[in-house]
């Protein structure tokens, strides 16, 4: 394979929301990208809104075997400048009922998978580094990792957790240069809460009949999400951050995106945790 002409960058979860918008931003700025999708619908759609910039590859982050081809591919090709992994789904629901192979997946799809896709995409990081060249990971966490709220447990539990691993990974590789920036958006504009409903109903109407004492509390987590997907900021904003995130020479290693999240930020570090609670607690 022919090695592509500009920088190159790996951007999981590339069919819509922050990741079709990053995609678009980057090819803006001249560069090649390595969309990742899991239907070839979602590909023939990037072919055909940017031609050769890009090269979509086909694989969903729970499929070891499919992420390791995807390497591969890449790896062969010659230098990465950039990885971006911003694939995930939100999973929701009451913990005390929730079924563990929910918990499962939710972790498989927004933290082991963001693993897997690092670890798979590195040797060919090194490669430009070994040049001389920039190489950068961006990881796309939530203003979820930094507080958590009722109903989406699944959801926190993971962006938690890949706030403790970008840490740890940007700790590891800080000796090659290859650095690791964490993005914690706020609300964004995205089908990912769409989709966050669709699987809630389907995940509570599966749960025993105790589970209904949450009901009042699932009809709030169900109006904050709509509230979400209709006043969230548009996906083409934080594409623009990822982009500088990638490019400029010393970027903040972990950044808030919207004004929610610069709240959140600001109160979890003056309040103490029992006031946050109050703030979080279901009523």
């Amino acid at each position: 394979m022919s090695l592509p002409r500009s920088r190159s960058v790996v951007v999981t979860g590339a069919s819509t929301g922050i990741g079709r918008a990053t995609v678009a931003a980057l090819v803006a700025k001249g560069m090649h990208v390595w969309p990742t999708v899991r239907r070839e619908a979602d590909a023939d759609g990037l072919r055909d809104e940017f031609g050769a910039a890009v090269t979509p590859l086909l694989a969903d982050l729970t499929d070891d075997a499919a992420v390791a081809a995807a390497g591969k591919k890449v790896c062969a090709a010659g230098p990465l400048h950039g990885l971006v992994n911003n694939a995930g789904a939100a999973l929701t629901g009451p913990l005390e009922h929730l079924p563990l192979d929910v918990l499962r997946r939710q972790l498989d799809i927004n933290l082991v998978g963001q693993l897997a896709v690092t670890q798979a995409m590195l040797p060919a990081l090194r490669v430009a580094r070994g040049r001389g060249e920039r190489a950068r990971i961006v990881m796309i966490g939530s203003v979820g990792g930094r507080i958590a709220s009722p109903m989406i447990g699944p959801y926190h539990a993971a962006k938690f957790g890949l706030a403790g691993l970008s840490g740890s990974l940007r700790a590891e590789l800080a000796p090659w240069g290859i650095g690791v920036v964490l993005l914690e958006p706020g609300s964004i504009a995205t089908p990912i809460w769409d989709r966050a409903l669709r699987s809630a109903d389907e995940v509570f109407a599966a749960m025993p009949p105790e589970a209904q004492r949450y009901e009042k509390q699932v009809r709030a987590a169900r109006a904050d999400a709509e509230r979400t997907a209709a006043r969230g900021i548009p996906p083409a904003r934080v594409a623009e951050v990822v982009v500088r995130s990638l490019t400029r020479r010393n970027p903040a290693p972990r950044r808030m995106i919207g004004r929610d999240a610069q709240l959140v930020g600001v109160l979890t570090r003056l309040l103490p945790h029992r006031a946050i609670f109050r703030l979080t607690a279901a009523r």
